[in-house]
């Protein structure tokens, strides 16, 4: 009997009770391998009643069924990278979960996947499962990370492919969420997919491309002499192969045959090259697909403004062209990640990891060293840049379509014709959503306009406006001596109201400022009041309203005196008068119940 001790296989995770466990075993587990089976359900609160009340479960009495994929699913490295495992290793593994499930031998059998103890087994079979649930089971990725998320020891991060040290690591995490973010927006699921192309092209012997989403194909870079252009119009250009069967009989290499035949039959209408010239760009264009150099150096982040040229030729593309667009650099993983990962941020939204770990998941060793960190930084600008797009067109769908010519007649709203006159001023009306000379068009004619309502003043773009006929002419107001126009108009554009019926409180102030204006105490220079202007008499000018009246009132009754206007005050009653040290008087004895007090010039406001 061979010795199986827990403590050297780590823990068993439950993921579906009864029926998926993730482990991992040093040596093949057989029927002596320590497995958890449970006597009760470990959250009785979650469980069926049915289930909870159960004594004995199934699961208990028949040994689970152990599988790996450790020797069948290999990871096929470039340097220090150990995974994650591609979208046609899942496939696989799922297939063959599939089988066990279906077998009528294991109906009613706990399955267990399991691995090496070694870190990067572990965690190669630990992102497997979730991407798993995920992508076939329809689980949200918070529930397909739960069951690993208190795995001890913790599982180890994936690095890139590069040879430089690892400084940027992604985690199970990055990975599940990046291709649930991808199922979401439908970029990347099984439905449609062909295990046995994606093996077959992804081998560099024949052709070594890999489709990233149903839009972008990242690929390593063709190698054929010659590698100068064939210009069109010419013997030589006419000579290349333009249809399927004339490339498969060309003496081309078959990784190039196969990259030419499988882009022209999958609609491909654009391919960006980002390195060094190592083949003829004229057997693209002869097939009819368009071809672009956006070349920068090897193992360099591209600048923002080839970004930003990159992206905008690849959404027409897809959007209003609907083909496809084909990438490369010289092995088809760093240029070529970051300017499709830069795409698919801006377009879709994914974080700098998300899309790192998604591309991968569909091209391993893709964005490599510092690639990663640019894609991480900039991942903010780009979407920036599409929220930006958006807005733009928006704005330009919203805004109103306006004559770029003014007509010479306009017709007006009661079906008249009227010609617009002559002015110096804007000759047309500016188009709506700008706010500088976007004034009303003076042509509008007054005879054109609605009556004024009774009480609702309007204001008018005019600078004269004392012969427009909505600037109201105030027939009853007293001719002021000595104002000029220049100083009436002045003065009517400082009047408060501007309504036809005065309010109970203005007619009273305007029949003071007449008896006012006849005082005894007004000064020789004074000039007659105008109700409509500010009193510019000797007696004070109050802002208050609510105590002008009284005021003045007060004034009238009461002769001048040289040391200043006598005001009517309201004394509470006290003992005996106070003075202060300055020998002002604070208060005196109530009699009559009004005594007047000499103030300053200041009226005292009435309490």
């Amino acid at each position: 009997m061979p010795s199986h001790t827990s403590a050297a296989h780590g823990q068993v995770i439950e993921y579906i009770q009864d029926r998926l466990y993730l482990a991992s075993y040093s040596s093949e587990p057989d029927r002596y391998a320590p497995f958890p089976f449970p006597s009760h359900a470990t959250s009785p609160s979650k469980r069926s009643a049915k289930a909870s009340q159960s004594p004995v479960r199934t699961a208990k009495h028949r040994h689970p069924v152990y599988f790996t994929v450790d020797d069948t699913l290999l990871y096929n490295a470039f340097h220090a990278d150990f995974g994650p495992l591609h979208i046609g290793h899942l496939y696989r593994f799922a297939v063959h979960f599939h089988e066990i499930l279906g077998d009528p031998a294991n109906a009613e059998r706990p399955v267990v996947f399991y691995s090496k103890p070694d870190p990067r087994s572990r965690a190669n079979a630990a992102c497997l499962v979730a991407c798993y649930m995920v992508l076939i089971q329809s689980w949200p990725p918070h529930l397909a990370l739960a069951p690993i998320a208190q795995a001890d020891p913790p599982y180890m991060p994936f690095r890139d492919a590069g040879y430089s040290q690892a400084d940027f690591v992604l985690n199970i995490q990055d990975v599940v969420y990046g291709v649930w973010k991808a199922k979401e927006e439908s970029l990347c699921g099984l439905k449609d997919f062909s295990l046995e192309e994606y093996e077959r092209y992804e081998r560099v012997d024949m052709g070594d491309f890999n489709w990233v989403t149903p839009n972008f194909i990242a690929f390593a870079s063709p190698q054929q002499q010659p590698v100068a252009p064939i210009p069109a119009n010419t013997p030589e250009y006419a000579a290349l192969p333009s249809t399927i069967p004339q490339v498969l009989s060309s003496k081309l290499p078959v990784p190039f045959k196969n990259v030419l035949t499988h882009f022209s039959s999958r609609n491909v209408g654009l391919v960006v090259r980002l390195n060094s010239e190592l083949y003829c760009p004229s057997y693209f264009t002869a097939l009819g697909i368009n071809h672009i150099d956006m070349i920068f150096e090897d193992g360099t982040c591209p600048p923002l403004p080839l970004v930003r040229r990159f992206i905008k030729m690849a959404h027409e593309m897809i959007t209003v062209q609907n083909k496809s667009i084909a990438v490369h650099c010289k092995a088809g993983l760093g240029r070529t990640g970051c300017l499709i990962g830069a795409y698919l941020i801006y377009r879709h939204g994914f974080t700098a990891n998300e899309i790192i770990a998604f591309m991968r998941f569909m091209r391993p060793g893709m964005v490599v060293g510092p690639q990663q960190h640019w894609l991480h930084l900039n991942q903010g600008a780009f979407r920036e840049w599409w929220f930006e797009d958006t807005m733009r067109e928006k704005l330009a769908l919203a805004a109103p379509v306006t004559p770029g010519r003014q007509l010479n007649k306009q017709r007006s709203s009661n079906g008249q014709t009227v010609t617009p006159p002559q002015h110096t001023g804007h000759s047309r009306r500016s188009a709506l959503g700008e706010i500088d000379n976007n004034e009303a068009s003076s042509y509008n004619t007054d005879e054109n306009l609605p009556a004024p309502t009774p009480g609702q003043p309007r204001k008018s773009h005019r600078k004269d406006s004392r012969h427009h006929p909505y600037a109201r002419n105030v027939s009853g107001s007293l001719a002021v001596n000595g104002d000029t126009d220049k100083e009436r108009s002045g003065k009517r554009a400082q009047r408060a109201g501007t309504e036809q019926s005065e309010s109970e409180e203005e007619i009273q102030m305007r029949l003071l400022a007449k008896r006012a204006s006849r005082s005894p105490s007004a000064s020789p220079k004074t000039r007659s009041i105008s109700y409509s202007t500010t009193v510019t008499t000797s007696y004070e000018v109050h802002e208050d309203r609510e105590n002008w009246v009284e005021a003045v009132v007060a004034k009238q009754k009461t002769p001048s005196s040289s040391k200043g206007a006598i005001t009517m005050s309201k004394v509470r009653s006290s003992p005996r008068r106070v003075t202060d040290s300055k020998g002002e008087t604070k208060g005196i004895r109530k009699i009559s119940g009004r005594v007047g007090s000499v103030g300053t010039s200041s009226p005292t406001r009435v309490k």
